[in-house]
C-alpha cells in the first residue's frame, strides 16, 4: 500500500547518488526506489561492450516504477503460467531497485544489505518479478537491492571481438554501485550479502571466484545453483548456432547489426527443448581467463573466497518443475532411463541405491532425483566439505515442502516466495497454491535475515556431522547427513571425501 501525506500526495523520499538524486516512495512502511540506473544503456555503440557508468542526470529522477527489463522472451508453455516474467520496454536495462527501512533506522554504521541476482537460465527473469518484492526484508531491517543484467546472447555470447561474461560484468557493476551508494539509502557497504537462485546462484559462484569481486560482499547465498563455468569453446557453441540461423558471422560486430527482436527469435529457436537437468543448447558463464581465470568449482574447493560466509541449498524435488508439467515423468520408460544413466555416467550401484529408496518411483522420477543430485546437491556438498575449517562459515539447507499445484512437489524455484515472504502474491500462488504454510515462510525468511545481519542463519555450521536445516515438509528441523547413502555413491563425492 502506497502511503500518502494528509493532503493525498504520495509520501516521497529523495536520496542523492553519485550520478544524481532519485525520488522513491513510501509503501507498506518502507521506502522503495525502482529503476535506478547503475550503468549506461548497453545499446548502440555500447552493445556487446563492458558496462559503463551512467550519465549524470540533472534535478531529481523519479524512481517509483520498475525500469526496463533486458530483452527476453517469456517461458514456453506450460512454464509461462508457473513463472510469470514481466517485460518493461526501454533501453535502460541496467537498473536496480532498493527497498529500505529508511536512513532513520540505520544507526551509525548502516543496516545489512542483501543484493538479489535473479535466475532464469541466463535467458529469462528480471528484478521486476513480483515474488522478489523486498518489502519484508526492509521491514525486518535489511536493505534489499535487486538488479537487472543482460541476458542471452547480449549478456553471455562468446565472441572473438568482445568481452565474455558481459552479464556477469553487469552484476559486478551493480555490486560496485552498491559499494559506492548504498550508505545514502541506510545500508552498510561493509555488510553486503549477495544472494541468488538457479542461474543467479551460478552467477554468485562465479563472483566468489572472480578476483575483481573481492571485497564487494561479505556473505553469499546460493539457492539451487552450483558452481559451473565451462571453457569458452563450450560456451561459444550456442553463439555460433544463433549466428548460423541469422546467416551472419559469429562475431560481436556482425551480431550488433542484427535487430534485438531477430536475435531473440534465433536464440529461442536454438535453446528451445530440453531443460537444465537433461541438457540443451544454452548460454553459460565461461572461464574467460580475465574476469574468471579458472573453473569456479575448482577455485572454491581450493580456498577462493575462504573468508566469505556461505548459505547454500537445494529443493528436494528440483526436477519436478521441468519433468512433471512436460509429462516426462510419465513418458520416460526403462530403456530411455538406462540410456540416460549411461549418458550421465551414473554408476550402477548408485542407481540401485536410489531405486531401493524410491520403490514406487517411475523411471522419470528416478532420473529426476539422480539428475538433481548430480548437478546440484552433490557439488554443493563437495564444496561444503572442502570449506570445512575455512575462515568463512558454511551452512546448508534443504527445502522439502511439496506444492499441490500440478503435482509439482518440492520443485525448483518454489522456495523463493518463502524466502521473500511473498506467498500471498498471485505469482507465488501460481507455484505454491493458495494455502502454502505461512509459518514455514516466517522461519525461512527469518533465517535469511539473520544470515545477512550476523552470518549465522540459526543452525550449526557445516562440519563432519553434515548438519542440514530441512525447511519442510513438516516443521523446520536440522537433519544430519540426509540421504548420505545416496550421496556417497557419486564418484565426485567419494573423490572429495
Amino acid at each position: 500500500m502506497r502511503e500518502t501525506h494528509p493532503d493525498g500526495r504520495p509520501s516521497a523520499t529523495t536520496v542523492t547518488t553519485l550520478h544524481g538524486a532519485v525520488r522513491g516512495v513510501r509503501e507498506n512502511g518502507v521506502t522503495v526506489f525502482r529503476g535506478v540506473p547503475y550503468a549506461a544503456p548497453p545499446v548502440g555503440a555500447r552493445r556487446f561492450r563492458a558496462p559503463e557508468p551512467p550519465e549524470p542526470w540533472p534535478g531529481v529522477r523519479e524512481a517509483v516504477a520498475f525500469g526496463p527489463t533486458a530483452p527476453k522472451r517469456p517461458y514456453d508453455p506450460p512454464l509461462d503460467a508457473l513463472l510469470p516474467d514481466p517485460e518493461v520496454p526501454g533501453d535502460e536495462w541496467l537498473n536496480l531497485n532498493v527497498w529500505t527501512p529508511g536512513p532513520e533506522r540505520s544507526g551509525p554504521s548502516g543496516l545489512p544489505v542483501l543484493v538479489w541476482i535473479h535466475g532464469g537460465s541466463l535467458l529469462h527473469g528480471s528484478s521486476a518479478v513480483p515474488v522478489y518484492d523486498g518489502t519484508a526484508f526492509a521491514r525486518d531491517g535489511v536493505v534489499l537491492v535487486s538488479a537487472n543484467y543482460r541476458l542471452g546472447i547480449e549478456g553471455f555470447g562468446v565472441f572473438p571481438d568482445a568481452p565474455a561474461n558481459l552479464g556477469l560484468l553487469d552484476q559486478l557493476a551493480a555490486l560496485e554501485w552498491v559499494r559506492d551508494n548504498i550508505a545514502a539509502f541506510g545500508g552498510d557497504p561493509g555488510l553486503v550479502t549477495v544472494a541468488g537462485e538457479s542461474a543467479g546462484a551460478v552467477s554468485i559462484a562465479a563472483l566468489l571466484a572472480a578476483p575483481r569481486a573481492v571485497g564487494l560482499f561479505r556473505r553469499a547465498v546460493l539457492q539451487s545453483g552450483a558452481p559451473d563455468a565451462p571453457t569458452p569453446g563450450v560456451g561459444r557453441r550456442t553463439t555460433e548456432l544463433v549466428a548460423r540461423r541469422l546467416g551472419v558471422p559469429a562475431t560481436a560486430a556482425a551480431l550488433a547489426t542484427v535487430e534485438p527482436s531477430a536475435l531473440l527469435a534465433a536464440q529461442s529457436e536454438v535453446t528451445r527443448g530440453g531443460n537444465p537437468l537433461t541438457g540443451r543448447d544454452a548460454f553459460h558463464i565461461v572461464t574467460d581467463g580475465e574476469l574468471l581465470p579458472r573453473d569456479p568449482a575448482e577455485a572454491l574447493r581450493e580456498g577462493a573466497a575462504d573468508g566469505v560466509d556461505l548459505l547454500m541449498g537445494t529443493n528436494t524435488e528440483e526436477y519436478r518443475l521441468w519433468f512433471v508439467p512436460s509429462g516426462l515423468t510419465e513418458r520416460l520408460g526403462r530403456v530411455r532411463l538406462r540410456l540416460a544413466l549411461l549418458r550421465f555416467g551414473v554408476p550402477g550401484a548408485t542407481a540401485r541405491v536410489y531405486r531401493a529408496n524410491r520403490p514406487d518411483a517411475t523411471p522419470g522420477e528416478l532420473l529426476g532425483a539422480l539428475a538433481t543430485d548430480l548437478l546440484l546437491r552433490v557439488p554443493l556438498n563437495v564444496l561444503a566439505d572442502a570449506r570445512t575449517g575455512a575462515r568463512g562459515r558454511t551452512y546448508l539447507y534443504e527445502f522439502g515442502w511439496r506444492s499441490p499445484v500440478r503435482r509439482l512437489g518440492a520443485c525448483h524455484a518454489l522456495e523463493i516466495g518463502f524466502v521473500f515472504d511473498t506467498l500471498a502474491h498471485p505469482d507465488a500462488v501460481a507455484l505454491a497454491g493458495p494455502h502454502a504454510p505461512q509459518g514455514l515462510a516466517d522461519a525461512m525468511h527469518a533465517a535469511w535475515v539473520r544470515f545477512a545481519a550476523t552470518g549465522d542463519p540459526g543452525w550449526d555450521a557445516w562440519d563432519a556431522r553434515r548438519p542440514v536445516m530441512a525447511f519442510g515438509p513438516g516443521a523446520p528441523a536440522v537433519v544430519e547427513a540426509p540421504r548420505d547413502d545416496e550421496l556417497r555413491g557419486w564418484p565426485p563425492y567419494r573423490a572429495a571425501g
